[in-house]
């Protein structure tokens, strides 16, 4: 089961379900690098490594929280009602609409509604299933909308999978921007999650029919590029379908970006982006996860009526799309905390695509060549790893990649070194057991790691969504250290066969306890997976 994808970040799961029961018990460890000695001190410096990046961890996510954020694009004047967004006015007066969709927007809205409420009409936003109640609990009142809120809040697609209270919120979205004039403002907040809260299939394809080829897309290995095209072939909103309801209103589209790169289009499938792809394109990724043959009838009706043309406008001239956050400014956070920890810190890349597998590899090397460049300043590893991590970075096709950068970093630094990287790698699904990306990648890393002979450096990888929600689990990744592998034999643990059933999350549960889960509870942003690998010489 793998889905979609004043702080508090817990490492240690106890209890039933592997659910925290409180925060993590590692003690009062130094903020700084912690020097290594005998059994005792290694242990105590991976606790102080664990609670680093738990740290790190929250800071990144700290970085991209939606209120602070909204808060910094939108300005009114109160005395004229002009709203400025960026370099464009608008003026209100008590003509603006609200609809928003994505793990992030019930922040945003709260946000929103406090800065322009005065002028607020109606408002429908879709939010995941249980959000609310997560909130509240974890006493986050400023991402709640306030009692008399004139937003509506539907909360659906739990699991991150599109569901019929998901299907009710996007007809009510649609109904909205559909009774919009040319005197309108719309307000559209846009998030990560979203494509999973705004179904609306063109009939006849039904919500079932749609939500079961993607999960065969997805289980097929198909990028989130590649499900998005197909979900805005098939949807009345998607590929600016939202744009072309709400015509002739003016559109704003607030977007915190949970795709690698930022391409408005892609993020919740573009419901404010003219498509620019034709059925061509789909029926090219059908045929590339050989799905052509085993389409529904309704979705080959779909696709047989529509033609190459974009869906809407052709221009969207109407809309002014503004991306609030990203996966970089959360890793710009992150650099700033690690380096006020004590630590070299470079950020690798914010685009980790790619098969789990591949990326775990290279994680695993980076680690190791890295390691070498420290254990022993000017020696360094063998050519042949070098060329072989050069290699595996060169199949991964990472376009902003400072490899180099990187290296070079690691020869020069006087002392212990983060890297930082962000994206969303993809897993292909071979086994019915229970997890997500983060926690997979987590477990391969931990496995290459331990192959690798790291010598007199100290290594901690950790992988964690942002959104707080690895997969269908309730932590949000998982943090691994070399021994990982040998540890877990010693507990009965064969980490060979979790990863062959896909079954992350049953194996971190089970190893050590649980300590290694990273749990965040649903967060409120969402902009992607954060990745730190710590290198710390002994």
């Amino acid at each position: 089961m793998y889905g979609g994808h004043g702080r508090q970040v817990v490492l240690r799961a106890v209890g039933h379900g592997c659910s925290p029961a409180g925060p993590a018990s590692l003690g009062q460890s130094p903020l700084g690098p912690t020097p290594l000695g005998g059994p005792l001190a290694r242990m105590a410096s991976s606790m102080a490594l664990a609670e680093q990046a738990r740290q790190l961890f929250e800071s990144t996510v700290g970085a991209v929280l939606p209120g602070p954020l909204l808060q910094r694009a939108l300005s009114l004047d109160p005395d004229s009602g002009e709203l400025k967004v960026r370099d464009r006015s608008f003026q209100l007066r008590q003509n603006l609409y609200l609809v928003g969709f994505g793990k992030a927007v019930l922040g945003m809205a709260a946000a929103a509604e406090e800065l322009l409420g005065q002028h607020l009409v109606q408002g429908v936003i879709s939010v995941p299933k249980g959000i609310r109640a997560a909130m509240e609990h974890a006493g986050k009142q400023e991402m709640l909308l306030k009692p008399h809120s004139r937003i509506q809040v539907f909360e659906g697609a739990e699991d991150n999978l599109p569901d019929r209270d998901a299907l009710r919120a996007a007809l009510a979205i649609r109904q909205l921007a559909e009774g919009l004039t040319a005197d309108d403002l719309l307000l559209v907040l846009i998030s990560g999650g979203g494509s999973a809260l705004l179904p609306a299939p063109i009939p006849p394809v039904t919500l079932e029919e749609k939500q079961t080829l993607t999960k065969l897309l997805a289980a097929r290995g198909a990028t989130i590029q590649e499900l998005n095209t197909i979900r805005k072939a098939l949807s009345q909103l998607k590929g600016g379908g939202l744009a072309q309801a709400a015509y002739p209103a003016q559109v704003v589209s607030l977007i915190l970006s949970d795709v690698v790169g930022d391409p408005v289009e892609v993020i919740a499938s573009g419901p404010t982006v003219a498509s620019i792809h034709s059925v061509q394109d789909c029926l090219y990724i059908l045929n590339r996860y050989g799905l052509r043959t085993a389409l529904p009838r309704s979705v080959k009706t779909v696709l047989a009526r529509a033609d190459s043309d974009p869906h809407g406008p052709h221009t969207c001239g109407h809309v002014l799309n503004v991306i609030l956050g990203s996966n970089a400014l959360a890793l710009a956070e992150a650099q700033k905390q690690a380096e006020a920890l004590g630590y070299r810190a470079v950020v690798l890349s914010t685009a980790i695509q790619g098969d789990v597998k591949s990326v775990a590899q290279f994680y695993g090397l980076l680690a190791r060549v890295a390691g070498a460049h420290l254990a022993l300043p000017g020696a360094g590893a063998s050519v042949q790893e070098d060329e072989r991590l050069y290699e595996l970075a060169a199949d991964l096709q990472l376009p902003d990649l400072q490899l180099k950068e990187a290296l070079e970093a690691v020869v020069g630094a006087p002392g212990p070194v983060c890297l930082l990287a962000g994206g969303e790698p993809t897993v292909r699904l071979q086994g019915s057991g229970k997890g997500g990306r983060n926690q997979e990648l987590a477990l391969r890393v931990g496995v290459e790691l331990g192959q690798w002979p790291l010598g007199t450096v100290d290594v901690l990888f950790l992988s964690g969504g942002t959104d707080g929600q690895d997969g269908p689990t309730e932590a949000a990744g998982a943090w691994v250290r070399p021994e990982l592998t040998s540890q877990a034999a010693a507990e009965g643990l064969d980490v060979a066969t979790f990863l062959a059933h896909n079954d992350s999350h049953t194996f971190f549960c089970r190893f050590q306890g649980g300590a290694h889960l990273l749990h965040t509870g649903l967060t409120g942003t969402n902009v992607t997976d954060a990745h730190f690998l710590f290198l710390h010489p002994q």
